[in-house]
């Protein structure tokens, strides 16, 4: 027997169910927003690094003593963002590399097509 209505977990409020259910993409949206600030060097990624460890590494060693179902959303939704925010300097190296590496190519390209005229 199948019941149409939402299942509600006891214990948990409703500002606690509206984090769960939109928690990815909260998440999500945060690290975007502090990947753009990254990126533009607003904040340094050094720092951006050092306080998503920080995060990830509370979380991990929190997560369990909080008994607020609203708490432990927003420390999900903290931790994944800045997990999430982490990799944006980690992408940015490799997007640059594979820019000079393709300017390199194209260089090549371009000597070669040079060289070979019979002008």
């Amino acid at each position: 027997m199948e019941y149409g209505g939402p299942l509600v977990e006891h214990g948990s409020s409703r500002m606690a169910r509206w984090l769960r259910a939109r928690r990815v993409r909260i998440a999500f949206w945060i690290a975007v927003g502090e990947g753009i600030l990254v990126v533009f060097h607003a904040i340094s990624w050094w720092a951006a690094v050092a306080i998503a460890v920080l995060v990830v590494v509370g979380w991990f060693g929190f997560a369990h003593r909080l008994r607020s179902e609203t708490a432990r959303q927003a420390g999900w939704i903290a931790a994944v963002s800045q997990a999430l925010v982490a990799l944006v300097p980690v992408l940015v190296l490799i997007v640059g590399t594979l820019a000079l590496i393709l300017v390199a190519v194209l260089a090549v390209v371009a000597l070669v097509l040079l060289f070979s005229s019979r002008d």
